[in-house]
């Protein structure tokens, strides 16, 4: 089999792709009835917080003609913050060559561990009891996306099947948890108590579930692309992910480095899951983790393999989320268009990413050994 270079477009490239799904999206509006710049204003309104008017809240900040909407933006920002984490988790194993989508999975490992944790020992104080359950439950995503890494290095394991596959078990696992040894006593839902008060991420804008978290997120995206781009660490991901015969021939240990890449793959969908529950929702419950996982995929996929552009592409789908329900309440047009708005994009860049890789050409594969002369022969 012949190798080939993936190349991968970055979010400013996939701007054609964003405009054509916005113009669809428009086309759709416009068929159905609606008014469509009435819904694409509400829908920026609701995505960024700025809306026309007087601030009349405590939680609206006047702007001359109009206010911001610290609520507005808050909601915006609480889905970012797991959409960036659980892309830059996709993105990173893309860097090895590695197409995670397990990230529902390591998403759930984290967050049923970390409310494991800051359930017990209530009366630890917060200066330890809060680390100790983020770091919890970021190495459950780690080990989570580890054993995917363990079974494609040394049995051979597609990542792709075996990632499906434990997302099913991490989430049949969390439901049985929830429903005997982590359960509740005092309410009849299958969910787990609130964390302690010790092991809850503070609250950056009163009366939503905006956390410290953000920072958390934030300061995972130069710590990726510092670690990808500047560390031993991250040539070795980078090598394999060009040509791992070529990585194995210049005595790269390759599969330790499929294994270590998956496993930070699923620390930072597991740090997601943390932050879920321990800044937002402050325990765990069926279908916590929505689709944040999936979106993930969507988010790097839009973004390519870089840090920075995961960012701004997880910046943008999180306004999608946020404005979609704004839009909703104002104008009576169903959220689900935010979805419909993503799903176009995909399949856009999906599109234009295979029509580019049928112009690459592939990479030779080199020799597993390359003989050498012996100069002392006749």
């Amino acid at each position: 089999m012949v190798p080939t270079v993936i190349s991968r477009p970055g979010f400013l490239h996939s701007l054609t792709s964003i405009a054509a799904a916005l113009l669809v999206a428009a086309l759709l509006l416009g068929l159905s009835g609606y008014n469509v710049a009435m819904a694409f204003g509400t829908l920026w309104s609701g995505a960024t917080g700025l809306i026309a008017g007087p601030a009349q809240g405590s939680q609206q900040v006047p702007l001359g003609p109009m206010h911001l909407d610290l609520f507005q933006l808050a909601q915006t920002l609480t889905q970012f913050i797991p959409l960036l984490l659980c892309g830059l988790a996709v993105a990173v194993g893309l860097q090895a060559g590695l197409f995670n989508i397990g990230g529902q999975g390591q998403f759930i490992a984290g967050a049923v561990t970390a409310a494991a944790v800051g359930i017990a020992w209530p009366t630890l104080p917060a200066l330890f009891h809060l680390p100790l359950a983020l770091l919890a439950g970021t190495l459950a995503g780690a080990l989570w996306g580890g054993l995917a890494g363990l079974l494609k290095a040394w049995r051979q394991v597609n990542e792709v099947v075996s990632t499906i596959m434990l997302n099913y078990v991490a989430d049949n696992i969390a439901n049985y948890l929830i429903t005997h040894s982590l359960k509740d006593p005092h309410n009849q839902a299958p969910q787990t108590a609130a964390v302690s008060a010790s092991a809850t991420l503070p609250i950056l804008v009163g009366h939503t579930n905006l956390s410290f978290g953000l920072f958390l997120a934030l300061l995972a995206v130069p710590a990726l692309g510092f670690l990808v781009k500047r560390t031993a660490l991250g040539f070795r991901i980078r090598a394999v992910g060009l040509n791992s015969k070529a990585a194995r021939v210049a005595g790269l240990p390759v599969k330790q480095t499929l294994v270590v890449t998956m496993a930070l793959s699923g620390a930072l969908a597991g740090l997601a899951g943390t932050i879920q529950v321990l800044g937002a929702q402050h325990r765990y419950f069926p279908n916590l983790a929505g689709t944040y996982g999936f979106d993930g995929i969507a988010v790097a996929l839009l973004a390519g393999i870089d840090s920075t552009s995961v960012f701004y592409s997880a910046l943008f789908f999180g306004a999608l989320a946020g404005g979609a329900g704004y839009m909703q309440d104002q104008t009576n047009i169903p959220d689900s268009i935010g979805r419909i708005i993503q799903a176009i994009i995909i399949l856009f860049v999906g599109m234009r990413f295979l029509f580019y890789q049928r112009k690459r050409k592939p990479l030779p594969t080199p020799p597993e050994t390359i003989p050498v002369q012996d100069s002392t022969a006749p």
